[in-house]
Formats: structure tokens, sequence, C-alpha cells
């Protein structure tokens, strides 16, 4: 065990993964990862206040950043489980928002801005 964390500890310290902690490859991935996490926190909440087209819009959105993150080279793992988190909090949510308005006999109502 004394061996697997020396080993760890000296890959930490690398010039190479100094490197990957600076770089936008990591660092858009990490700032990316407030919008599922905001959906995953909005599971609970009522219904009322998805927004339909928001939600489709970044169900869409994770969707081609997911093929992004998978073709790039080097791939982007990173950003490739944010974007898979955030399609499945945001299906999850439009599956509420479609069950609420259109299969228990709520009608959407226009927003007043």
């Amino acid at each position: 065990m004394a061996a697997f964390g020396k080993k760890l500890f000296e890959q930490l310290k690398s010039k190479e993964f100094r490197q990957y902690l600076m770089s936008t490859h990591f660092w858009g991935p990490v700032a990316n990862w407030g919008i599922p996490i905001a959906a995953l926190a909005d599971i609970k909440k009522d219904p009322k206040m998805i927004s339909g087209k928001m939600t489709t819009a970044l169900c869409i959105y994770s969707a081609i950043f997911m093929r992004f993150a998978w073709k790039v080279q080097p791939q982007n793992m990173l950003l490739f489980a944010c974007h898979f988190t955030n399609e499945g909090a945001q299906l999850t949510q439009l599956s509420r928002f479609i069950n609420y308005y259109y299969l228990t006999g709520e009608k959407p109502q226009e927003q007043q801005i």
C-alpha cells in the first residue's frame, strides 16, 4: 500500500499533471459542473418551475458536447462525465415537465416578463 501511495504522490507532483491542472482541458469541465449540479438540486422542486424550452435546449447542448468530448483528441473524459450527468438530470427534468403539463392535464402558462 505504501508503494501505491508513493507512486500516486509522485504522479501528482509530475510536471505533466501540473500542466493538466492549469489547462482549459481541466478548468473548462470544472466550471461547467455548475449546470448539472443545479439541475440535480432542482429535481425535488415543484415541476411548475421547469422551463420546457430551456430543458430541451440543455438536453441538446449536453448531447452535442458529450460527442465533442469523446471525439476531441486527447479525449476529455472529465467534460464527458459532466455532460453525461447533465444529460441525465435534464432528461429527468424534461420527463417531470411532460408528466406535469401533458399527462396530468395541467396547461403550461406563458410567463409574463
